[in-house]
């Protein structure tokens, strides 16, 4: 036999091999969707429950009330009291911090000062910050007088008596504007893990759990052990604490959650534009998966029709999203099959690949044993 002959023999056993191998990996992609289809495998698609617990959950949850259908587009409901929870972050506006008698000035208090009584040009009427040391200025024509240390009807006093060198009969009012040292309270505060607010000097005082009236009387019986008779208010800066999700299923390619807050008035279309949209991987199979509240009662199943919602102007299925819910857009089905299929063929592709290159370099070293080809 000739060195043609071997060469040609090499390259029918090669392209034999790679015959055979393309054959094994038809027969595993043949065992694998038989082997699914035996066992009842859903390889893509909604999940299906099995029929015996199907029946048990109809049993247990019976149809919805037409009259409870949940709420959609066009015939929303309104949320129930809003339910303090971290880490929401509360604005809170001060409307009356008067501290708690008997009351000392100290440096940098404002005072409010109101004389009647004083010279033509020169009135005293405006709020006058007490210096370090104590000393309140009334101005050139009247000169300072010593209110540190002392209370709002000694201050007054004192300021009368040191007038009376000057004027004939003034007529003083004197009232604290502004207390130096007193904590600022107003501002956005973040509800910590622990479920309560920072108040700086005042403490910390437990809102989790309460609407927002009821955080208002919790803050202001708390500042009363330091304030006289506080007023504040209470409202929601940034709503982090109710939310819902858009699970995309990623064919293959990995799934994706984005987390959104939830403010009252979403649909779904309003949650799938959050998204941008559907992208390609994505198939119009959508629905919204809603858990029971606080696990009692029976998670509920919202399919959506979003060709009708599009095209149509359905309102139908437009459900409103509440929160907890999980809008989840299911993948395509063909692009996940695909990507199945390129899962299990790519290794067997490698290994006939590097096999068929080294059966290819053995070859031509045969041909040429010294890596000299004489016909170049």
């Amino acid at each position: 036999m000739t060195s043609g002959d071997h060469s040609t023999s090499g390259s029918d056993r090669s392209r034999g091999r790679l015959l055979a191998g393309h054959g094994r990996i038809a027969l595993l992609l043949g065992l694998a969707a038989a082997l699914a289809t035996a066992t009842g495998c859903q390889t893509f698609g909604r999940p299906q429950n099995n029929t015996k617990q199907q029946v048990m959950l109809d049993a247990q949850c019976p149809p919805t009330d037409p009259a409870r259908m949940p709420a959609k587009e066009l015939a929303k409901v309104t949320l129930p009291p809003y339910v303090i929870e971290p880490p929401d972050i509360l604005l809170i506006d001060a409307l009356r911090v008067v501290p708690k008698p008997p009351f000392r000035i100290q440096s940098f208090d404002t005072l409010q000062v109101i004389v009647e009584g004083t010279l033509l040009e020169q009135p005293i009427n405006g709020l006058y910050v007490v210096e370090p040391g104590g000393m309140l200025d009334l101005g050139p024509s009247y000169g300072k007088v010593m209110v540190g240390g002392q209370s709002l009807e000694e201050a007054q006093d004192s300021v009368f008596r040191h007038l009376k060198r000057v004027l004939r009969d003034p007529q003083v009012s004197l009232t604290l504007a502004q207390a130096a040292g007193q904590q600022q309270i107003a501002g956005e505060h973040l509800v910590g893990p622990d479920g309560t607010i920072n108040l700086g000097t005042y403490g910390t005082v437990f809102v989790t759990g309460m609407t927002l009236a009821e955080a208002k009387t919790a803050i202001e019986k708390h500042l009363s052990d330091y304030l006289d008779a506080p007023l504040v208010s209470v409202d929601v800066f940034s709503y982090n604490s109710k939310v819902y999700y858009v699970i995309t299923e990623g064919a293959g390619y990995g799934d994706n959650v984005a987390r959104f807050p939830v403010t009252g008035n979403e649909t779904v279309l309003d949650a799938i534009s959050q998204i941008n949209g559907l992208s390609r991987l994505s198939s119009k199979d959508i629905w919204i998966a809603r858990p029971a509240p606080s696990g009692v009662g029976c998670d509920q199943i919202l399919p959506v029709d979003l060709e009708a919602i599009m095209k149509g102007a359905s309102t139908a299925t437009n459900y409103q999203v509440l929160p907890g819910d999980r809008v989840f857009i299911a993948q395509d089905q063909w692009i996940a099959f695909d990507s199945i299929v390129g899962k299990l063929t790519a290794p067997f592709e490698r290994i006939f690949g590097f096999a068929l290159l080294g059966s290819s370099t053995v070859q031509q070293f045969n041909r040429f044993p010294f890596g000299f080809n004489p016909n170049f």
